[in-house]
């Protein structure tokens, strides 16, 4: 996201490390792409932060630590960033064997997201990505 674009909307929250905070993420972002007015978007944006979110709960969770989706909406960009608490284990994408029933999320995220990387935090780790949006009618 370029840093001189206005910043439209934006929300955070925290959520406990738990598989019940999967859905509960999805079903927000998707919720507030579409108030947003950009419902085109809700449906990617609700897979790519289920995906970022799972791989917080499975490679990034550190018991009593919480994780954050953070959603930033710009006229062009919708971003989606999830933090963790484990900076030591960085993610990257994988070719996963036909049996395996995980190690295709980033790949996923690599195929919707115009663009995706991990920042490095001072305790933890923010693995971002996002979504380029067509210009809405005036």
């Amino acid at each position: 996201m370029t840093v001189t674009e206005p910043v439209l909307q934006e929300d955070r929250l925290d959520y406990t490390p738990t598989a019940r905070s999967i859905p509960l993420a999805r079903r927000r972002v998707a919720r507030l792409v579409r108030e947003w007015g950009r419902p085109e978007a809700a449906g990617d944006a609700a897979l790519l932060v289920s995906e970022l979110a799972t791989n917080a709960l499975l490679h990034g969770s550190v018991q009593g630590r919480l994780f954050r989706v953070h959603l930033t909406l710009t006229a062009a960009t919708l971003r989606i960033a999830v933090t963790d608490a484990r900076g030591e284990r960085l993610p990257e994408a994988r070719a996963a064997a036909d049996d395996e029933k995980f190690g295709r999320g980033l790949v996923i995220v690599s195929m919707l997201a115009a663009r995706w990387d991990v920042a490095q935090l001072t305790v933890g780790k923010e693995v971002w990505c996002e979504l380029d949006l067509k210009p809405t009618a005036a």
